[in-house]
């Protein structure tokens, strides 16, 4: 269904306000834990990720910022910021959210802030305080924290400890922000720990973060539920609490299966991006909410699939927007069911693509970012300049 102009306006506006951040670890070599697939043009260093986060930007212009993993982007510590602030500037781009690695080391066996050994404890907090020293010096905001803590079998942990244990840490590192900085509090149900994960769902990082302060908000990962959870329910519950403070997108068979955004269910991504519409027809503003995508490709090309992502997102998004809210809420105070779910069917089946060309025309970029890229010849050269570093990488994986 082809928009009205009304609708081209709208979606036009909608485009003007919405910015999602790449992943720098979404551009290197990754697998599962059965084993990793290299690519010839992967990035090999933080300088090349960024490189390839800044094309992304460059076709899309929608991707101003990269999210930065500190133990695999800043591998010298504090020490290297200069380099990866100089980087960034090179591309393009800003450094966004800094993400603190407690799940790597041997110490995190048994877990990091949720470890029942103090000294562990200790070391994890120092290493997210250092974080937040990183997030000083770069200018970032978000402060995003997962943690991979929790118990695989009955009686090997006291649940309402490592509960406590997390909520001084957090409060700690609460204390440590500062200016108009954040702390992203992300769940997850299972997967490293199969028993009882730590935070392993919405309400227990609502409660840690009310527990720390105003500068807490929940993190959204959107592999990161069951199957059939109603994520936009969630979404919807956070944004009327104002805890909802940003979002890892991806798309999932399962559970965290690091899929390009809607190739699964571009319905449900839809969805999510309503209620957050909906919500800012109703209070007239639009939440503060970060953007953010948490994937990592081992068959796609990497790059490619990331503008794939942006450009799924920013139609996903626009799509949202068009929805009547006026007309919905009619609908729903009345009961008419049938008449309210084609409120959004009828913008979701909508062709926002005529519109998403000429905003990009607008900005001088091209109107089909992926064919623009693949005929820029970045990608073979890159192929060329990395082709032997990540030939080197396949005998040391195996």
């Amino acid at each position: 269904m082809a928009l009205t102009s009304a609708q081209t306006e709208a979606a036009l506006r909608a485009l003007d306000g919405f910015a999602i951040e790449l992943p720098s670890w979404g551009f290197a070599n990754t697998g599962t834990r059965f084993g990793k697939f290299i690519q010839a043009a992967a990035a090999t260093t933080t300088e090349e990720k960024i490189a390839d986060a800044g094309q992304v930007h460059a076709f899309t212009g929608c991707c101003p910022t990269v999210a930065m993993h500190v133990l695999w982007d800043f591998p010298e510590g504090k020490a290297a910021i200069p380099s990866v602030k100089a980087a960034a500037a090179r591309h393009g781009v800003g450094i966004g959210a800094i993400n603190p690695n407690v799940f790597q080391d041997q110490c995190y066996k048994h877990g990091s802030l949720g470890n029942p050994d103090p000294e562990v404890r200790k070391t994890a907090l120092s290493h997210i305080l250092d974080s937040v020293e990183i997030m000083n010096a770069t200018g970032s905001r978000d402060l995003t924290l997962w943690f991979a803590d929790g118990t695989s079998y009955p009686g090997s942990g006291s649940v309402r400890a490592r509960k406590q244990w997390f909520t001084e840490g957090l409060k700690t590192t609460h204390a440590a922000l500062s200016g108009n900085q954040r702390m992203l509090v992300e769940y997850k149900p299972f997967e490293p720990a199969f028993y009882a994960t730590d935070i392993a769902d919405w309400g227990m990082s609502y409660v840690l973060s009310k527990a720390c302060g105003p500068r807490a908000k929940v993190l959204v990962d959107t592999g990161h539920h069951y199957q059939a959870q109603n994520i936009e329910q969630i979404v919807a519950w956070l944004l009327d609490e104002d805890m909802l403070g940003g979002f890892h997108f991806n798309d999932r068979r399962y559970a965290d299966d690091d899929l390009t955004l809607g190739s699964i269910d571009p319905y449900q991504v839809f969805r999510i991006f309503h209620e957050i519409c909906y919500f800012t027809w109703e209070r007239g503003k639009a939440p503060d909410i970060a953007y953010m995508v948490d994937q990592s490709h081992n068959l796609k090309n990497k790059i490619e699939e990331m503008i794939q992502t942006a450009m799924n997102a920013q139609e996903l998004f626009v799509k949202a927007a068009l929805v009547d809210h006026a007309k919905l809420a009619a609908h729903q105070a009345k009961g008419e069911l049938v008449d309210g779910e084609e409120c959004l069917r009828a913008a979701f089946f909508s062709d926002v693509r005529p519109a998403l060309a000429e905003w990009r025309k607008s900005r001088g970029l091209a109107p089909d970012p992926l064919a623009a890229f693949r005929e820029s010849g970045y990608l073979s050269r890159i192929e060329k300049e990395r082709a032997e570093k990540n030939r080197a990488a396949v005998s040391s994986y195996a």
